[in-house]
């Protein structure tokens, strides 16, 4: 269980810290703000023009009183403050829409251009790199944090820097106007604000602490429900119900800490923010008595030192969420800074020249990226010929699977040579490389579309006779057209509307329609009944026929026709042959495999 909670936590970002490194790296992504630079830098003026028309109005209520009490107030009459109270509320009113718009259109536009490099880079990377991280994280990179990203740039900072103009623009308004109280104001503020900023960090380190806590809870979730069918068959809902208990107990008693803490931040505001407030006030009305001071200025006192006190509220929020947005910047520019694997290319243009066939492995030594330490190739020396059909056979964890892998260059060798047709694989253009190969295999994973568009993804834009014949030579047709909506039916999530047997053959067409020159089946049959095992066989024995096919089968039975099977074990190929060949060997793995295969009937 610790194993869970360990990956649980690791998958929580620290909050990060702003430096001046990780704020010049974050601004890279205002690349993407350059192309609409003018309405950004049309929506600053517009913002900068509605603070200043803000605090204009705040000065009004106060000239208004002064008016009422017959006090200096410019000589306007309240009828006159009104009208341009009025006025000014209309021009602002209007500037904010237009900054609102503006920020709008630059967010939405930006951002989508930042999440299309996102996804396009995502998914030209190679697979070292998605076995190294959780496709949840993946996905939170591409939504939660371009999300963040694009609320700091569309509100968070517009906010922030119409915090700041407000907060400078009301401590000049009330130094020039009122200088006794300003100095008042500005000697008790900073270390109100000083003492809220000690508890708001030991309540936010408390909250952290709750949501990591949470998300371990919700791993139980999902893992529960990933799972469910062997819950059920284990009737463990009470050991899960427990387990997910537990976790929400000690989230409780986070968030009850977090509670006490935060209702003695309230008790701290109301008591000395307030008190200060008072204080303040108090002190001001001593000088309203005296005649040092106006009624009307007393309010407009009022007025701008709420208005301070809310901007210096509100830029802490606001910095907060910019530095989380630094950090979620910095997790992006992570994935954006990769080397990708393959360059992007519209289906429609990725023509390529077919391969002869012929594939040869020279002294391929590999380890796994992740497994450096363990040798999973040991020196394998393979030739094939076009259109000839190799199989590999032998026990799990040999390396029939890693020869496939290599040969798709999913991975590099760490030493040795891979040609195809007598050409390093590695110098091809992967695209137009891997164009000309086509997998099978033994877990079949669909799109959620429908079975058209599964097919398809062999040949975009191929036709519905061509789609046809695919499914047809795919033993296919058959059960396709016998459903309502045909070659429109929805396969649902991973294709699990459609049997086992049906997703190979879906599968099978799909490669059919690629044409490929070299084809990879790996274990295309072992998890079928012997009815779909049949039909699915004589679609295999179609679609390879006329290009080079590389078998992997625990089921000998499949591979009994194939020109030459090898025998891999411990990394190396150890026998080389025929069926009939490598069943003459006495002592022979294959021979051994055979016997206990074909006396139990697997």
């Amino acid at each position: 269980m610790s194993s869970r909670k360990n990956r649980s936590a690791g998958t929580e970002e620290e909050k990060p810290k702003l430096s001046k490194d990780k704020l010049r790296r974050a601004l890279k992504l205002y690349s993407y703000v350059l192309p609409h630079k003018w309405a950004f830098i049309a929506g600053m003026v517009f913002l900068s023009l509605g603070s200043a028309i803000f605090l204009a109005i705040m000065k009004l209520p106060g000239a208004i009183l002064d008016a009422v009490n017959g006090s200096h107030s410019n000589g306007m009459s309240i009828e006159r403050i009104v009208s341009l109270l009025f006025i000014l509320l209309g021009i602002q009113a209007l500037f904010s829409y237009i900054r609102v718009r503006l920020f709008a259109v630059v967010s939405e536009r930006s951002m989508a251009a930042l999440r299309n490099d996102l996804y396009a880079k995502l998914i030209t990377l190679d697979i070292p790199f998605f076995e190294e991280r959780r496709v949840g994280e993946l996905t939170s990179r591409i939504t939660n944090d371009v999300t963040q990203v694009q609320g700091v740039i569309s509100i968070t900072l517009a906010e922030f820097i119409r915090q700041i103009i407000i907060f400078i623009g009301g401590v000049v308004i009330i130094v020039v106007t009122m200088k006794t109280l300003a100095l008042i104001l500005l000697a008790t503020v900073p270390i109100v604000m000083v003492l809220a900023m000690v508890f708001g960090r030991y309540v936010r380190k408390l909250m952290k602490a709750r949501q990591d806590q949470l998300a371990e809870a919700n791993v139980i979730v999902e893992e529960t429900m990933q799972s469910i069918q062997s819950v059920k068959a284990y009737t463990n809902e009470g050991f899960e119900l427990g387990r997910y208990s537990r976790q929400v107990n000690t989230t409780v008693n986070t968030s009850l800490q977090a509670a006490h803490m935060r209702g003695l931040f309230a008790a701290f505001i109301i008591f000395v923010m307030f008190g200060a407030l008072f204080f303040i006030i108090w002190r001001a009305a001593i000088m309203v008595q005296s005649g040092v001071l106006t009624e009307g200025s007393l309010i407009d006192f009022t007025v701008y030192a709420a208005i301070i006190g809310g901007a210096i509220a509100s830029l802490g929020s606001f910095y907060t969420e910019i530095v989380s947005a630094v950090g979620a910047t910095d997790r992006i520019l992570d994935i954006l800074e990769q080397p990708s694997e393959v360059a992007v290319a519209p289906a429609e243009t990725q023509a390529h020249s077919r391969f002869e066939g012929k594939v040869e492995f020279q002294e391929v030594h590999f380890s796994y990226p992740t497994r450096k330490d363990v040798e999973v190739l040991k020196g394998i020396n393979l030739k094939i010929q076009p259109g000839q059909r190799i199989a590999l056979a032998g026990p799990s964890g040999a390396g029939k699977s890693t020869i496939i892998q290599l040969l798709l260059q999913f991975y590099k060798p760490d030493s040795g040579t891979i040609l195809v047709d007598e050409r390093p694989a590695n110098e091809y253009d992967l695209r137009a490389y891997r164009q000309n190969m086509a997998i099978v295999p033994q877990e079949v994973m669909l799109f959620g579309g429908t079975i058209r568009d599964n097919i398809l993804y062999g040949k975009p834009g191929a036709t519905d006779e061509e789609v046809i014949e695919a499914a047809r030579q795919a033993n296919a047709w058959d059960f396709i057209s016998a459903f309502p909506d045909g070659l429109d039916t929805i396969v649902g999530e991973r294709g699990v509307k459609l049997s086992g047997g049906q997703r190979q053959r879906v599968a099978i067409a799909r490669a059919i329609l690629k044409d490929p020159a070299i084809l990879l089946l790996d274990e295309a049959t072992s998890s079928l009944d012997a009815e779909s095992e049949k039909a699915v066989q004589e679609a295999l024995d179609k679609l390879m026929q006329g290009r080079t096919s590389i078998i992997i089968a625990h089921r000998l039975s499949t591979i009994r026709e194939a020109d030459c099977i090898c025998v891999i074990d411990g990394g190396r190929i150890v026998e080389q042959g025929t069926h009939a060949e490598l069943s003459q060997l006495q002592d022979g793995i294959y021979n051994s495999l055979a016997r206990l295969q074909f006396q139990t009937g697997l």
